[in-house]
């Protein structure tokens, strides 16, 4: 049996056991989400995937609905951080999260939808950070050594989480996370995979 078909069935074991382990999350979340701030409760978000090819990423809503009019007519600051390269900004400074947001979040229970993007073929359970076409230009321009990367890194899918989610995840910088990544594509190890998935509860509760 080849590595990726391995790691498909990796992905969907662990991605329907969660689903089902889970299912109280299904109905509670969304409730809640909408009482906070109404519908809808699920966002998607254009990222990039295996091949260089967009893709729909799901989660929970955590921000309020206006939060585009907001970034850019509202907070001219953020928004420069954005142009300028800084894609790191903490949940409790971007005034677009709303408080049950920042509480999904600290939790990465926003997350939890794109259980259903690994069902869908579009991601897995563990690989590269999926990321924003934008950050991936912007960023690689902004560090030209990390151009040779980009390659292996769209080679596989992105994960829910990876090398650099269970590494330190926002205090490592791009160039560092964009090596992670790559290094973890050029291996194609199913060890690696269940050793990363083992450390990621850990990973999530470090971040409270």
């Amino acid at each position: 049996m080849t590595y990726d078909q391995q790691k498909r069935i990796l992905d969907l074991v662990v991605a329907i056991t969660l689903i089902i382990g889970f299912l109280p999350f299904w109905i509670i979340v969304p409730v809640l989400i909408f009482l906070d701030s109404g519908w809808p409760v699920i966002f998607t978000h254009q990222r990039v995937g295996k091949g260089g090819k967009d893709f729909k990423l799901f989660k929970f809503r955590s921000m309020v609905l206006n939060a585009d009019e907001i970034l850019h007519q509202k907070n001219h600051q953020l928004l420069q951080k954005f142009k300028n390269g800084d894609w790191k900004i903490a949940a409790k400074d971007d005034p677009r999260i709303t408080r049950l947001g920042r509480f999904l979040r600290s939790f990465t229970i926003d997350e939890f939808p794109q259980l259903f993007n690994v069902i869908k073929g579009q991601m897995s359970m563990v690989g590269p950070r999926a990321y924003v076409r934008k950050e991936l230009e912007e960023q690689s321009k902004k560090y030209p050594e990390t151009k040779k990367y980009i390659p292996y890194i769209l080679s596989v899918k992105p994960g829910i989480t990876g090398p650099w989610q269970t590494s330190g995840r926002n205090e490592i910088p791009f160039y560092k996370r964009a090596e992670m990544d790559a290094e973890y594509a050029k291996k194609k190890n199913i060890k690696d995979d269940i050793i990363i998935l083992l450390r990621t509860p850990k990973a999530m509760l470090s971040k409270w």
